[in-house]
């Protein structure tokens, strides 16, 4: 499984460049590099909220999900949580390619992208979603 962990920095470690068309144009913008800066922001936001049970957690993103775990159930998981490791593990493709929104817009997949967080980290501390992100939570 290809995860990278849950980072604002750029993807190869080296410090953010300016942009090649100036400050005039905006950076050109990918849907993996909308997906992770959404649920990054979503990390961030339910770690604030829950420092004790969530500060140590390692949020990391991955395309799919391993076919041993894609395997065992009808449906393609959105996030894996493993509480030994203290890992959540949010899906990226499941959520942009068969996301679950009555309304196909950037709003309603952004929503569906910060709830699978929200979810993963409720899971993780036995808690339900609108208790672990009561100013964000959003059942679309």
């Amino acid at each position: 499984m290809h995860a990278r962990q849950h980072s604002r920095g750029s993807r190869h470690g080296r410090e953010m460049r300016s942009s090649v068309a100036g400050p005039v144009l905006p950076f050109l913008s990918s849907r993996e590099t909308r997906f992770e800066d959404i649920a990054a922001d979503a990390a961030d936001y339910v770690m604030a909220l829950w420092p004790a049970e969530l500060g140590d957690v390692l949020f990391q993103w991955a395309d799919m999900p391993p076919r041993a775990i894609a395997d065992r159930i009808d449906e393609v998981p959105e996030w894996a949580v493993d509480a030994a490791q203290r890992t959540i593990t949010i899906y990226r493709l499941p959520l942009q390619r068969l996301p679950r929104v009555h309304i196909d817009d950037p709003w309603h997949r952004q929503v569906a992208i910060e709830g699978a967080v929200f979810r993963a980290a409720a899971e993780l501390i036995g808690r339900d979603p609108w208790e672990v992100a009561p100013d964000r939570w959003r059942h679309h």
